[in-house]
C-alpha cells in the first residue's frame, strides 16, 4: 500500500520528527509512505493522503482525483475558519464563545474583547483589546483579511485541548498561560494531562460524527465555575503536548487507523 503525507515545505521542516516516525510506523504495516510539498503531485499509485495542510481546495483537488484522504475537505474547511466553526456548534447545539464576524469596531459594545484572524492558528494572531483604538489598529493591519470578535471569557487562561482520531479520544490536556492570557504550549504555556467528562465526551462525538473527521484537536475555555465552552477546533493540530504528558504515540495510533479505514472501504 502507498500513500502520502502532505505538508507545505514549512511546516515539514518544523514537524520533521513526525513525518520521519509516521514513516516510520508506516513501514511496520507495509505502508510505503512518501513525504508530498507544496505544488508537488500524487502519482496514481497511491491510495490516500495524509494531509497536514490547511488549504481544504486543495483536499478537494486530491478527493476529486480520487484519493482517500485524511481529514476531508469539509473538516479541513470548517477547522479552519473560526466563524463556520461558531456556526457548527450553533447548530449542534453545543456550548460555544459566542463569534461574530468583525465589520466595525463600533460593533463592540463591552470590552475588554477578543479579536483574532478567522484563519490563524498557534495563537499568533490573537489579540486582547482594551479598548476601540487598538481594535481600529489590527482591521488596518489586517485589511482585506477576515476577522472576527469574541467576547473576553475570564478562564483564568486555562483551556482543556482534547485530542481524537476517529471516534476515539486518544489524551486530553490542560494548558495554561503564563502572564498572558493566551494558553498554547508553543507560546510558553504550562500543561498537565487531564482526564475528559462524560459531558466532553459527548461533545466530542457530536463534533466528530458532523465533521466525519479522522484526526483533529478540539479546544474547549474551562471556566472558573466549571463551565466549559468550545473555543476552536485544530486541523492539523499539533501533538507536542501530548507526547508531553501521555505515553502515547501518535504515529502509531494515526497510521493503525489509517490502514483500518482503507482496509474497511477495499
Amino acid at each position: 500500500m502507498k500513500g502520502y503525507i502532505y505538508y507545505a515545505s514549512e511546516d515539514a521542516t518544523r514537524n520533521e520528527k513526525f513525518i520521519t516516525e509516521l514513516i516510520e510506523e508506516g513501514k511496520k504495516l507495509e505502508i510505503d509512505l512518501q513525504l508530498l510539498v507544496d505544488d508537488e503531485e500524487p502519482t496514481k499509485k497511491a491510495s490516500f493522503i495524509i494531509f497536514r495542510g490547511r488549504d481544504y481546495t486543495l483536499v478537494q483537488k486530491f478527493e476529486e482525483a480520487g484519493f482517500r484522504v485524511f481529514n476531508g475537505s469539509e473538516a479541513n474547511r470548517i477547522a479552519n475558519n473560526k466563524l463556520s466553526t461558531f456556526e457548527l456548534a450553533v447548530m449542534l447545539g453545543i456550548p460555544v464563545v459566542e463569534t461574530h464576524k468583525l465589520y466595525t469596531s463600533k460593533q463592540i459594545d463591552q470590552y475588554p474583547a477578543i479579536v483574532k484572524t478567522a484563519h490563524g492558528y498557534g495563537g499568533t494572531e490573537v489579540y486582547l483589546c482594551n479598548d476601540i483604538q487598538k481594535v481600529e489598529r489590527l482591521q488596518k493591519k489586517y485589511e482585506g483579511e477576515l476577522l472576527v470578535v469574541q467576547p473576553y471569557i475570564e478562564a483564568n487562561a486555562t483551556d482543556i485541548r482534547v485530542f481524537v482520531i476517529g471516534d476515539e479520544i486518544i489524551g486530553a490536556v490542560k494548558r495554561m498561560g503564563v502572564n498572558d492570557f493566551k494558553s498554547n504550549y508553543t507560546l510558553g504555556g504550562k500543561i498537565e494531562k487531564f482526564k475528559v467528562s462524560k459531558k466532553i465526551e459527548l461533545i466530542v462525538e457530536k463534533i466528530t460524527d458532523a465533521l466525519e473527521s479522522d484526526y483533529i484537536g478540539i479546544d474547549f475555555l474551562l471556566r472558573p465555575n466549571g463551565q466549559i465552552l468550545l473555543n476552536e477546533i485544530e486541523d492539523p493540530v499539533g501533538a507536542r503536548s501530548l507526547y508531553a504528558t501521555h505515553n502515547i504515540s501518535v504515529a502509531e495510533k494515526l497510521m493503525n487507523y489509517v490502514k483500518e479505514e482503507l482496509a474497511d472501504i477495499s
